[in-house]
């Protein structure tokens, strides 16, 4: 299983409307950390986030990865953390 089909497989307990993962590896070959996981960002809509702070919803984000955080996983960006209703009311890239 990749990376990526794990970081998913993991972020289901969430249960996710949708999650969008991005690999930026290749933008940090020969960073010495990189060498021990890759580099990763995610946005995840899940109404389990109603009612909880940025950093609350990130911490959810992170237990749901678990060890993966210590051994595929070198970094993490977390592009957006929202509710079903925060996704939606967010304005589309035309809009922007």
């Amino acid at each position: 299983m990749s990376v990526i089909d794990e970081i998913r497989t993991r972020l289901a307990a969430l249960e996710p409307l949708s999650v969008d993962i991005g690999d930026d590896s290749h933008l940090h070959a020969g960073h010495a950390g990189a060498r021990s996981g890759g580099h990763y960002r995610v946005t995840v809509v899940s109404d389990r986030f109603a009612g909880k702070t940025k950093v609350a919803r990130q911490r959810m984000i992170y237990d749901a990865l678990g060890d993966l955080m210590r051994t595929s996983v070198h970094a993490l960006a977390i592009d957006g953390a929202l509710t079903a209703e925060e996704a939606n009311s967010q304005p589309t890239r035309k809009e922007l």
